[in-house]
């Protein structure tokens, strides 16, 4: 008995381990892919990847059927992976219209906010605005930190995701859950400046406050606001 159990640890914490590898190979290639190094087209090696990030090609397979769940790189049979070309206008157009159908209902159905979901959003807020404000810096240098753009992105995804948790609607969280991982490929194609992160903080602050206002109506109205906000800024970085 002892011996089995013993042996149900073992291959859970080797079970972790693996996932854990397999999440650390997926967000390096993900950086790869957000940074531009790799152009569209270009073909992704498995067997070179792994090299490179000095792992076994088992975690980069795995990474790569993530990634293709993003759009950002495309399966060919018998020629395996490539690099997904960047949106374009119009399908960036149907993402948003998506968007903001799922964010300003799941903002609806999560209204009135509990205390629990309010604590939640403030310190996503929070963590978005103090990742933000560093992005800020860094841009204001003039430099680059795919690491840090990510960083942003993931604060930004995790205060919308509170929303979601607390609407009381599974279904509309696992459609975000799949529209999200499609931001990617939003991403990949728009470099947002100090003014999109400035707004972005501005309109997640006010978003909060609309929840904690006890207005029925505010939250829905202050989310659908903010992704319209965000794609008339992304749609205007994507024109010629």
């Amino acid at each position: 008995m002892a011996e089995g159990h013993d042996g149900g640890l073992v291959g859970l914490e080797t079970t972790i381990e693996r996932r854990g590898l397999r999440d650390h190979v997926y967000e390096r290639i993900l950086q790869l892919l957000l940074s531009g190094e790799a152009a569209p087209g270009a073909r992704l090696s498995i067997d070179t990847i792994a090299r490179q990030l000095n792992v076994s090609p088992t975690p980069v397979r795995e990474a790569m059927v993530q990634l293709e769940r993003t759009g950002l790189v495309t399966r060919e049979a018998l020629k395996g992976y490539r690099v997904a070309p960047p949106l374009g206008l119009a399908q960036l157009q149907e993402l948003f219209e998506a968007r903001i159908m799922l964010e300003s209902r799941a903002a609806r159905l999560a209204t009135p906010a509990t205390e629990e979901m309010l604590d939640e959003l403030r310190v996503a807020e929070e963590e978005h605005r103090r990742i933000g404000e560093r992005v800020i810096t860094t841009l204001r240098a003039s430099a680059t930190d795919v690491e840090l753009t990510t960083a942003y992105f993931t604060a930004d995804a995790a205060f919308h995701r509170v929303v979601f948790q607390h609407c009381g609607n599974r279904y509309l969280t696992e459609m975000s859950e799949s529209l999200g991982a499609q931001l990617h490929r939003m991403r990949q194609s728009a470099e947002h400046g100090v003014t999109d992160v400035r707004e972005a903080i501005a309109e997640h602050e006010a978003i909060v406050d609309a929840f904690a206002s006890g207005d029925p109506d505010a939250p829905e109205e202050l989310m659908r606001r903010h992704i319209e906000q965000v794609r008339a800024r992304s749609l205007d970085l994507e024109r010629p």
